[in-house]
């Protein structure tokens, strides 16, 4: 074992997709084990590695992490990205839990049935730009300061960074009306640990394609 953190999921985004980020901003190196067929994700079960029967599986520190919310805040807390006191903490996680619910929509578009994908497409669009984003800018405005809490960086930076991203994918011009959220995407883009992350080759997992839906299909089928 190397002493890296070891990530079991699928080779695409999903919910692993955010942990990644995390770890990367964070700046730690970490390896994947892919699973590829349902007796590779029945045998983690088998064996007592998913305690819901879910992935994604991080090993971590000598722990067997599921949940995505409660590895991403062990990550969070280790690496000093969850605020210096409860009040800051608080507002974090409601930071990433407001991106969380708009991060959903976008994990689910590609498992949308073909006659709901432009409809499904609508939606993400409405939400981001009338009930997500206009809390951010509204936020960045007000207090002036280049992160969403206490001035420093944090794991809600990270979440809405990728959220950006992940939505300007499928609605390219979604920033147009958010000159503070413009702002703040060029100033995380640069950041050395995700501006390494957004290179090729990175472990950043590209759009979710076809395969990667009949992968999911396959492994998870009942």
């Amino acid at each position: 074992m190397s002493g890296k953190p070891r990530l079991t999921y699928l080779n695409g985004r999903g919910r692993m997709e955010s942990i990644r980020w995390l770890l990367a901003a964070a700046g730690v190196e970490f390896e994947e084990v892919y699973l590829e067929t349902k007796e590779q994700y029945d045998k983690l079960i088998k064996d007592g590695f998913l305690l819901f029967q879910q992935v994604p599986l991080v090993e971590i520190d000598g722990m067997k992490m599921v949940q995505t919310r409660a590895i991403m805040s062990y990550i969070a807390g280790k690496y000093n990205l969850h605020g210096k006191d409860l009040k800051e903490r608080a507002l974090i996680d409601m930071y990433v839990e407001g991106i969380s619910d708009l991060m959903q929509m976008i994990l689910m578009f590609p498992f949308s049935p073909p006659d709901a994908k432009e409809k499904n497409l609508e939606s993400i669009k409405e939400r981001a730009t009338n009930r997500y984003f206009p809390v951010f800018e509204k936020v960045l405005k007000q207090h002036g300061q280049d992160f969403l809490v206490g001035n420093k960086f944090s794991w809600a930076d990270v979440q809405l960074i990728e959220a950006i991203l992940a939505v300007e994918e499928k609605v390219p011009d979604v920033l147009s009306g958010f000159p503070q959220l413009q702002v703040f995407k060029t100033k995380m883009s640069n950041m050395p640990t995700i501006k390494k992350f957004l290179q090729p080759g990175s472990p950043r997992k590209p759009p979710p394609d076809a395969h990667y839906v009949e992968t999911v299909l396959e492994v998870f089928k009942k």
